[in-house]
C-alpha cells in the first residue's frame, strides 16, 4: 500500500456481520452500528444498506450475490488471512481486509510441529506402535536443518521466529528481493539445498499449481515438502507421484480438491501428515480474527483504510 492513505468514501458504519458470539467484539467498536444475519442466510432490515460487510466463515461464492445486491458496500473484512476466494468476486468500489496475522503464531506452531514430526520419524514410530512393533531408527532431528519458506509476510516471519530455537538455517523467497528475502527468481536454484520447503503463499494467478512436477523435481531427495498456504498451489497429482515414489515426504494443512475426498490417493501415500485445514485452529481463534476485524473496522471508521488491505476494486482517481 501507498504511504499516503485513500480514503473509502461512502462510510456510515452499517456492518453486517454474523451472529455468533463473538460478533459482541465489534458491537464495542464506537461508532459501528451492527446488523446480524443467521446461519441460513437470513437478513434482518436493512441489511442491503449496510456499507461494511463481514463474511464470517462462509464460502464467498455463497456471499458474492449477497455483496452484489448491496449498492452502499464499502468494506468487506475477513476473518482469516486467506482471501483468494474474493479475487474477481469483488464488486466495483469495494476494498477488502483481511486478518493478517490473527492466526499466525498457530500456524507457524504446526509448521514446526509437522517438521518435528518427519524430522523425528513419528509417523514411522506410529504405524510400529499400531503393529507392536519396537524399532529404533536414527533420525534427523531440526538441528542445522535448512529450511526454504516460500513467501515472506507476517505468517513467514512467524515461522522463522518459531524455528529459530530449533537451530534451522532459515531462508525467505518473497515475490521481489529485498534484505534478509530472495526473490521468486533465485527459487529455482534454492529447492536443491532445502531440506524443507514450506508454502506460505496467498493463492492468486502467481501461485496456482506453482509447486509442479518440475518444482518438485528440483527439491533434493528426502527432502519434505509442507503446505500452509492453499491447496490449488500444489498440483496434487504431481506430488501424489513423488510421495508415492518415496523420493520425498510431505505434510499437507490443505489440499486441492478440499474437502479431501474418502476415496482419494492422498489418503494412501506413505511420507504424508495430512491435517483438515486445522494450522490456525488453537484456543482463542475466532476471538483472534474478531479482534483484527475490530481495529481495522476502527481504522475505517477514522476514515483510513485498514492497514490490512489486500483487494482494491475502487475506481483509480
Amino acid at each position: 500500500m501507498a504511504a499516503e492513505q485513500v480514503r473509502i468514501d461512502g462510510r456510515r458504519g452499517l456492518v453486517l456481520a454474523p451472529d455468533v458470539p463473538e460478533t459482541k467484539i465489534i458491537e464495542a467498536v464506537p461508532g459501528a452500528t451492527v446488523l446480524r444475519y443467521g446461519p441460513t442466510g437470513d437478513l434482518p432490515d436493512g441489511a442491503l444498506d449496510a456499507d461494511v460487510l463481514v463474511p464470517g466463515r462462509r464460502p464467498a461464492g455463497e456471499l458474492r450475490g449477497l455483496a452484489a445486491a448491496m449498492p452502499g458496500l464499502r468494506l468487506v473484512l475477513l476473518l482469516s488471512a486467506g482471501y483468494d476466494q474474493w479475487l474477481d468476486r469483488t464488486p466495483e468500489g469495494v476494498v477488502v481486509a483481511n486478518a493478517r496475522g490473527a492466526h499466525s503464531r498457530a500456524c507457524a506452531e504446526w509448521v514446526a510441529a509437522v517438521l518435528l514430526a518427519h524430522a523425528r520419524d513419528l509417523p514411522r514410530y506410529v504405524d510400529d506402535q499400531c503393529d507392536r512393533i519396537w524399532k529404533r531408527v536414527v533420525s534427523r532431528g531440526l538441528d542445522g536443518a535448512r529450511v526454504l519458506l516460500v513467501g515472506a509476510g507476517d505468517l513467514a516471519e512467524a515461522t522463522r521466529r518459531v524455528l529459530a530455537p530449533f537451530g534451522c538455517a532459515v531462508t525467505l523467497v518473497g515475490r521481489t528481493p529485498r534484505a534478509g528475502v530472495r526473490g521468486v527468481a533465485d527459487l529455482p536454484d534454492l529447492l536443491g539445498d532445502a531440506d524443507a520447503v514450506v508454502l506460505l503463499v496467498p493463492l492468486d494467478a502467481s501461485t496456482r499449481r506453482m509447486v509442479d512436477r518440475r518444482f518438485l523435481a528440483r527439491m533434493a531427495d528426502g527432502a519434505i515438502l509442507v503446505n500452509a498456504s492453499r491447496g490449488p498451489v500444489v498440483y496434487t497429482d504431481d506430488l501424489v507421484r513423488e510421495l508415492r515414489s518415496g523420493r520425498l515426504r510431505a505434510a499437507l494443512d490443505v489440499t486441492d480438491p478440499e474437502p479431501l475426498p474418502a476415496d482419494h490417493p492422498l489418503w494412501d501415500c506413505p511420507g504424508l501428515i495430512l491435517t483438515p485445514h486445522v494450522a490456525g485452529v488453537t484456543d482463542g481463534f475466532r476471538t483472534r480474527g474478531w479482534t483484527v476485524v475490530a481495529d481495522q473496522l476502527r481504522s475505517y471508521l477514522r476514515g483510513d483504510d485498514p492497514g490490512t488491505l489486500v483487494i482494491d476494486n475502487r475506481r483509480p482517481r
